[in-house]
């Protein structure tokens, strides 16, 4: 299967079509299985309560979500998270704890992580990231 993880905010960019970072992403993805964090899933559905999304757009974000892979957690995902929560703070680094549920679950998958939030994943060995942000 080929498959990536994307991270919540290329999911957001791709269901707003009118946002240009879109067309950025689409060939990213063109031909491949969308594959989502468990923890992605509980973003959005996070955005669209604060944001107060009509029923049209809540009935969308689930169609999409349905239409993708979400990975859930299981053992060998928290043990994933917890050797990469381990090794980064050894080596003196900290990462929010959401965006390292989602690269642990690209990790544990072995899929590649299309994000915008380069410097949220930079750096984390053994992550494969595709970003098509500005490298700083």
């Amino acid at each position: 299967m080929d498959a990536v993880l994307l991270d919540t905010d290329v999911f957001s960019f791709l269901m707003k079509e009118t946002d240009t970072r879109c067309e950025l992403y689409k060939p990213h993805v063109k031909g491949k299985t969308i594959a989502l964090s468990f923890v992605s899933v509980g973003e959005l559905f996070a955005w669209s309560v604060k944001r107060k999304w009509s029923a049209k757009n809540c009935a969308d974000l689930e169609r999409r979500i349905r239409a993708a892979v979400v990975v859930p957690y299981d053992l060998e995902l928290c043990r994933q998270f917890g050797k990469l929560k381990a090794d980064l703070m050894s080596a003196g680094r900290s990462i929010a704890a959401n965006d390292l549920w989602i690269a642990a679950c690209a990790l544990r998958h072995g899929l590649p992580l299309v994000t915008h939030n380069l410097k949220d994943y930079d750096g984390i060995p053994g992550l494969k990231v595709v970003t098509e942000a500005a490298r700083r």
